[in-house]
């Protein structure tokens, strides 16, 4: 496991379980401009990899809906070429080795995974569940295409999520736009194409002002995504 990777996890358990402090470490936002080594073969884009570890939450009115989540992101590294993601991906592939309510963002450098996020404001998601033990390869199936621009939506995709639960495991791929019905269907489609999905996988769209919605009307006492 990446050692960045290794300590945000290694810390989460600590806070989860009441020792060492609440705070996972300095929450880094940017690590600066990407570097484009000689001879490497450069992404259209550049990546961040981001972890978060949900907590238990006490909902407070007067605090935004999802700022306890935005505290829980850890920025891990960033990609801007083939040769730099398969030496970042090749330390974090370990999916099993993450507790449960974790979560990996492979979202394009600049924005943050988050529904406030400017670029995700007016979009949505497509999340398909998976049985336990069917994410690891689907989960690098769909950070190539993204990587490799399969999906020919435009600027349209923002990142993508890998969710580790009890039960099940998710994946999700983030759009810009999610009033663009011809879009979202496109991406659907490719996604059935690319990641060769098993029949017992299910799939739905959601926009993020519907999920941000229906956080709000959760009532108010303890919540854990």
């Amino acid at each position: 496991m990446d050692s960045s990777l290794k300590h945000h996890v290694e810390n989460s358990d600590r806070s989860d379980s009441g020792s060492g402090d609440d705070d996972l470490g300095c929450n880094i936002l940017d690590l600066g401009p990407v570097e484009y080594p000689a001879g490497e073969h450069r992404l259209q884009h550049p990546y961040c990899l981001w972890f978060s570890k949900r907590q238990t939450l006490v909902r407070n009115p007067q605090v935004q809906a999802t700022e306890g989540y935005g505290q829980s992101l850890r920025l891990v590294g960033q990609v801007a070429t083939v040769e730099q993601w398969w030496g970042l991906y090749i330390h974090v592939v370990r999916l099993h080795d993450l507790p449960q309510h974790t979560d990996l963002h492979l979202f394009k450098k600049g924005i943050r995974p988050m529904w406030e996020d400017p670029a995700n404001s007016k979009g949505g998601k497509w999340v398909i569940r998976l049985r336990k033990g069917q994410v690891g390869r689907a989960w690098e199936n769909l950070c190539m295409a993204m990587l490799g621009e399969q999906f020919v939506t435009g600027n349209e995709i923002c990142g993508v999520v890998v969710s580790i639960r009890y039960q099940e495991d998710q994946l999700s791929i983030w759009n810009r736009t999610a009033s663009d019905q011809a879009t979202t269907a496109r991406i659907r489609d490719s996604l059935k194409r690319l990641l060769n999905l098993p029949a017992t996988a299910t799939m739905e769209y959601k926009t993020h002002n519907d999920s941000l919605k229906a956080w709000k009307t959760i009532p108010s006492g303890v919540l854990k995504s």
